[in-house]
C-alpha cells in the first residue's frame, strides 16, 4: 500500500459504465475497452475481450466472472454475467462498471502533455551524461526512453510505464506517489500485524529502492524521474495513515508512543493456555543438560524447537545430537522455503523430535506438538537475543498445556530480565482468570488437513502434518 500506483482521478474517470438501453455503438465500445487497456483476444483471458457479431465479452483482471453484452443495432440490449471458460450464462445485470485494465491510464490529451514532458527531460539529461563522458548510457537512455514514448503514443501503454509515473500524474519532482491509502476515503483504518518488524521495514523500504534505482539511473537504463516512482517515506505514511491499530505481543517504543496511551491487551486465550514456564540454567554443559530435556519431551512425543546464534552451530549442534540419538533437524536461512516446509511439517508429523534454527523460530510460526523451547546463550545482548527477540521464542511453546523455555546464561541482561517480567505478569493474569472462571487449559489441537502446496501460498499458517507428498498432490482444487 506505500508503493506508486497511477492517480485515483485519472483511473477513476477512465470508468467505463454499461447500462441496459444505453446508446453505444460497437466501435465506440469497442473503442473505449482500448482506451482503457484491454486487449482484443479470440481466447478471452483477463483483461482482454472479444467480439462476435453484436455480442462484445469482456473479462475484466478484478472478477472471475466475465460479462457478455449484447447490442440491438447500437443500443444495448442485454448485459450478462458468463463463466469465461464455458460461456455459461451466471447472471443478468441492468448495469455493469468495467474499470481499467491498468492503474496507470490517462485520457488522450493528459498522455499527450506527460509525452511531451518525458521528452523534454530526455532532451536536458541526455547532454549531462555525455558531459560526464557516459556515452553509451547517453545512447542507451535515448533509445529506451523513445522506444517506451512510441509504444504509449501508438498503444497506450509500455513496459515499466510506472516508471514514468511523476509525468503520467503530472507531479512535481519528489513529490509523493499516489499510493493505495490514496483509492480510500478519508477515515479508512490501517491493522499493522507484527508491527515490531512491520514499522521498522516501512521506514526502510524508501532507502532500498532509491538505491536501486539510482543504479538504473546512472547506467541509462532509466530517466533521473523514475527514481519518484517509489514507495512513501515513512513520514509521508504517518500523515495519510490517519487511523491505526498497531498489532503486536511485543510492540517497540515507537508503537507505545503513537498510542498514547490507549493499549489493548489480549493476554488470556480461549483455552485457557498460560505463558510458558521459563527457566535460567548454567551455560556450562548446556549441550548436556538440554540432551536430557530432550530425551524426556521425545519420550512423551512432544516436540523441542532450539535457537542458536549461528548456522554453524546449528548444523554442528544437529549433528552431534544425532550422533548421540537424537533424531532432530536443523533450520536456517540457507534452506530453501519448500525445503523448509517440508521440514516443519515433518516435525509436527513426529519424524523428528528436535528442530534447532537461528532467527526462523518467532514471528507465525504455529507448532501445538512442541512443549520446549531452548534458547543457548541467551546472555550473549544483540539482536537475537533482545527482549522481543526473547519473548516471541518463548512464545512459540505456548500452544501447549506443558509449555516451558530454558534460557541457557550465566548473567542476567536487561533483555532477560524485562522477558522473564513480561512473561511472569501475563502468566499471572492468565491464572488468575483461569481460576476466576473456572478454565481447564487444554492443548491447541490443530486439523491435519492441509496440503503442502497452500502452506506455501500462505502467509502463516500451523504447518501441516499431512501424510501425502507433495509430488503426490494431484487435483488442482489441492494446488489452488
Amino acid at each position: 500500500c506505500i508503493y506508486g500506483l497511477g492517480s485515483p482521478e485519472a483511473y477513476y474517470g477512465m470508468l467505463l459504465l454499461v447500462e441496459r438501453g444505453q446508446r453505444f455503438p460497437r466501435q465506440e465500445l469497442v473503442r473505449k475497452l482500448v482506451e482503457i487497456q484491454y486487449e482484443r483476444s479470440e481466447e478471452l483471458g483477463r483483461g482482454t475481450f472479444r467480439v462476435r457479431g453484436d455480442q462484445v465479452e469482456v473479462f475484466p483482471p478484478y472478477v472471475d466472472v466475465a460479462y457478455r453484452i449484447e447490442l440491438w443495432g447500437d443500443q444495448v440490449d442485454r448485459i450478462n454475467e458468463i463463466d469465461p471458460l464455458t460461456g455459461a450464462v451466471l447472471a443478468d445485470h441492468a448495469r455493469v462498471p468495467v474499470y481499467p485494465k491498468t492503474h496507470f491510464v490517462m485520457p488522450g490529451d493528459q498522455r499527450d502533455r506527460a509525452l511531451a514532458s518525458i521528452l523534454e527531460e530526455l532532451r536536458a539529461w541526455k547532454p549531462e551524461l555525455e558531459k560526464q563522458g557516459k556515452t553509451l548510457e547517453a545512447q542507451r537512455v535515448e533509445q529506451r526512453t523513445l522506444f517506451d514514448i512510441e509504444m504509449m503514443r501508438t498503444i497506450g501503454y509500455c513496459h515499466g510505464i510506472e516508471n514514468y509515473s511523476r509525468h503520467l500524474s503530472g507531479r512535481a519532482a519528489g513529490e509523493p506517489p499516489p499510493t493505495l491509502l490514496d483509492y480510500f476515503p478519508s477515515d479508512f483504518l490501517v491493522f499493522i500485524d507484527e508491527s515490531h518488524q512491520t514499522v521498522p521495514q516501512l521506514r526502510g523500504m524508501y532507502h532500498g529502492d532509491r538505491s536501486r534505482k539510482q543504479t538504473l539511473v546512472d547506467y541509462g537504463f532509466r530517466l533521473p524521474s523514475a527514481l519518484d516512482n517509489r514507495p512513501l517515506k515513512f513520514e509521508e505514511f504517518e500523515r495519510r495513515a490517519n487511523q491505526v491499530v498497531y498489532v503486536s505481543a511485543t510492540p517497540s517504543d515507537y508503537e507505545l508512543t503513537r498510542a498514547a496511551g490507549v493499549v489493548v491487551e489480549q493476554i488470556v486465550r480461549p483455552t485457557g493456555l498460560i505463558d510458558p514456564e521459563v527457566e535460567v540454567h548454567p551455560v556450562r554443559g548446556q549441550v548436556d543438560d538440554l540432551l536430557e530435556e530432550i530425551r524426556r519431551r521425545a519420550a512423551r512425543g512432544e516436540r523441542v524447537l532450539v535457537t542458536t546464534l549461528t548456522k554453524k552451530m546449528s548444523e554442528d549442534l544437529a549433528q552431534y545430537y544425532s550422533e548421540v540419538g537424537v533424531r532432530c533437524r536443523y533450520l536456517h536461512s540457507e534452506i530453501d522455503t519448500l525445503e523448509r516446509v517440508r521440514i516443519l511439517r515433518d516435525l509436527r508429523r513426529g519424524a523428528f523430535d528436535v528442530l534447532i534454527g537461528i532467527n526462523l523460530l518467532r514471528e507465525g510460526l504455529d507448532l501445538p506438538e512442541v512443549s520446549l523451547v531452548a534458547v543457548l546463550d541467551a546472555d550473549k545482548e544483540g539482536f537475537l537475543r533482545s527482549k522481543t527477540a526473547l519473548i516471541q521464542t518463548i512464545g512459540r511453546a505456548a500452544r501447549h498445556i506443558r509449555g516451558t523455555a530454558l534460557l541457557y546464561a550465566d548473567t542476567m541482561t536487561d533483555s532477560m530480565r524485562q522477558a522473564l517480567d513480561e512473561t511472569g505478569r501475563r502468566r499471572q493474569i492468565q491464572l488468575r482468570f483461569n481460576e476466576e472462571n473456572g478454565i481447564t487449559p487444554e492443548s491447541v489441537v490443530k486439523p491435519i488437513d492441509m496440503a503442502l502446496a497452500q502452506m506455501v501460498e500462505a502467509d502463516f499458517a500451523t504447518v501441516p502434518l499431512e501424510e501425502t507428498e507433495f509430488e503426490e498432490i494431484k487435483s488442482e482444487e489441492q494446488l489452488r
